[in-house]
C-alpha cells in the first residue's frame, strides 16, 4: 500500500551549487505536510543521466503516489489545486 503522505524528491546539491528549487519545493513539501523521501544529485553526470532517464529538462522533480508531478512550479500549482 502506497503511502499518500510521501513525496519522492530528486534535487541537485553539487560540491558548488544547491539548486535553490530542490530547497523550494523541499519546504513546500514538508509545509504541505509531506514526508520527503530526499535523493540526492550530487554530480553534474547524475543530473544528467536522471534528466535523460525522466524525459525532462530540469530538477528538481517531484513525484507523489508514484506519479511525476514535475519541478518545484508544478508542485506549486498541484499542492494549490
Amino acid at each position: 500500500m502506497a503511502d499518500e503522505n510521501v513525496a519522492i524528491l530528486y534535487r541537485m546539491i553539487l560540491p558548488d551549487h544547491t539548486c535553490p528549487f530542490g530547497v523550494r519545493a523541499k519546504e513546500m513539501l514538508e509545509e504541505a505536510g509531506f514526508e520527503v523521501d530526499d535523493r540526492i544529485l550530487s554530480s553534474r553526470e547524475e543530473v544528467d543521466a536522471f534528466e535523460e532517464e525522466q524525459g525532462v529538462d530540469t530538477t528538481p522533480q517531484v513525484f507523489i503516489d508514484g506519479e511525476r508531478i514535475g519541478g518545484s512550479d508544478d508542485l506549486e500549482r498541484y499542492l494549490a489545486a
